[in-house]
């Protein structure tokens, strides 16, 4: 039996998911992702791999969330303070792709 962590790396490696869309398909909640990430970011980059994060968007104005270092959601653009944003995508990819 793979441990949660190892089931999301699996996931991962497979195609880009957001933490909702990993929650729903492990079937645990959505907060308990956001634990794992950090160590799964750390855990990738010993074995030559890196956790690829395409950052959240403001679906109102089109601000891009380049410079966060938190996993979770951002709730409300600073640009234009609205609350429609779309989810960070996840994605494990081997060193040399960017």
């Amino acid at each position: 039996m793979r441990t949660l962590r190892q089931q999301i790396i699996d996931l991962l490696q497979e195609s880009a998911f957001s933490a909702r869309d990993i929650s729903t398909r492990l079937k645990i909640k959505e907060k308990e992702i956001y634990t794992h990430l950090p160590h799964i970011e750390r855990s990738v980059a010993a074995g030559n791999q890196k956790l690829a994060i395409t950052p959240a968007e403001c679906l109102s104005c089109g601000f891009v969330f380049r410079d966060r270092r938190r996993f979770t959601s951002p709730s409300r653009c600073p640009r234009c303070r609205k609350e429609h944003i779309s989810e960070p995508l996840y994605r494990i990819l081997p060193r040399a792709c960017r």
